[in-house]
């Protein structure tokens, strides 16, 4: 694998300048083209999980249970990823919609909004990739580089990432109530407290929601409630293991850095884009393909701008990857099965304690 050339310090300040300047350009086109797309994005998530859901109505007869699990997934994909992460990050602020206001919306997912703005928004996209600093890294229960320290408990990470994967969106959730800590006893179980009554509450919604006013509204309506319980469940899981895979692409293939907390040490605007370039992966596809990734495909992008509006990512990619190009750089892309496997290989390879 090629090294990157070490840069100056002078073309280190070019190399932000030039991503910078990228970035106001595109601000700077904002406009009703972008707004139409997201309200699109609005308009094809409700589409999807109410024409799903009256799907279910019908029972297991073929094909409207299968349509109306996979119409509703795809629903909660689309809403989880190109819809309510991309909101959330603020990059339809500028619109002065209530509907699309960053620090009020509340997704369709087990975990609070509040809790996502802080650990990922604020916390992830601060120290991205840095050891000790990013809880991204294995989310506290998997070793994905040689330079985590070792546990005992990661001799069975395959097992804890398959896990992770089918409860995905709680993983999120309680990632936010830093247990860890509390175990530890380096914070209160009444520091705790507020924010797990919050977790039990977004996660009671989410439940009573999906698991009982459907299948009870079916039973009402003389439907198998049973076939809307399942379908619901199903959906969930769907959406749960498409956003583990593409989450886990986008910071864990092969070619991904991680970084010692001195990295921080004066760093520049030019040093924090060379550590998201450095951290982050890439995902080669159709439109349709970003569209279902949220644009997370294009993660360099995302972490580079994450509140820019992530439509744009594919048009800003081909001068991202330019400019690292001239400054010899690695842009890190692959196949979503190419990049995947090297995942994989990853969770297998560093759950021992020699492997470096």
């Amino acid at each position: 694998m090629r090294e990157d050339r070490e840069l100056s310090r002078e073309e280190i300040d070019a190399f932000g300048a030039e991503l910078d300047a990228l970035r106001e350009r595109t601000l700077a086109d904002l406009g009703e083209a972008d707004a139409r797309y997201i309200r699109r994005v609005r308009a094809v998530v409700r589409a999807c999980c109410w024409s799903g859901r009256l799907l279910l109505l019908a029972g297991w007869f073929p094909p409207t249970w299968l349509l109306g699990t996979l119409l509703l997934g795809l629903g909660k994909i689309i809403e989880n990823m190109e819809l309510g992460h991309n909101v959330m990050h603020g990059q339809y602020d500028w619109m002065n919609d209530p509907e699309l206001a960053g620090r009020t919306y509340e997704w369709d997912i087990a975990g609070p909004s509040d809790f996502w703005r802080h650990t990922h928004n604020h916390i992830h996209h601060t120290y991205t990739n840095v050891l000790g600093m990013d809880d991204d890294i294995g989310y506290g229960v998997v070793r994905l580089f040689p330079e985590q320290r070792w546990k005992p408990f990661y001799r069975w990470q395959p097992l804890w990432v398959t896990l992770q994967a089918l409860l995905f969106q709680y993983a999120v959730a309680i990632q936010h109530l830093r247990l860890d800590k509390v175990f530890k006893g380096r914070i209160s179980r009444e520091e705790v407290r507020p924010l797990l009554r919050q977790f039990n509450a977004k996660v009671g919604r989410q439940w009573v929601k999906d698991y009982l006013v459907f299948p009870l509204l079916a039973l009402a309506l003389g439907c198998n409630a049973l076939a809307v319980l399942t379908g619901n469940i199903v959906a969930n899981l769907i959406r749960n293991l498409w956003t583990f895979t593409v989450i886990f692409c986008g910071h864990f293939t092969e070619k991904a850095a991680v970084f010692a907390p001195s990295t921080l040490e004066h760093e520049t605007r030019g040093h924090w884009y060379l550590r998201q370039l450095k951290g982050s992966s890439n995902l080669q596809g159709s439109r349709l393909l970003h569209f279902m990734t949220g644009n997370l495909s294009h993660q360099i992008e995302h972490h580079l701008y994450p509140d820019v509006p992530a439509r744009r990512y594919a048009a800003m990619a081909r001068e991202v990857r330019e400019i690292a190009a001239r400054y010899g750089q690695t842009y890190n892309t692959g196949t979503m099965s190419g990049q995947f496997a090297t995942v994989l290989q990853r969770i297998w390879r560093y759950r021992l304690p020699q492997a470096v």
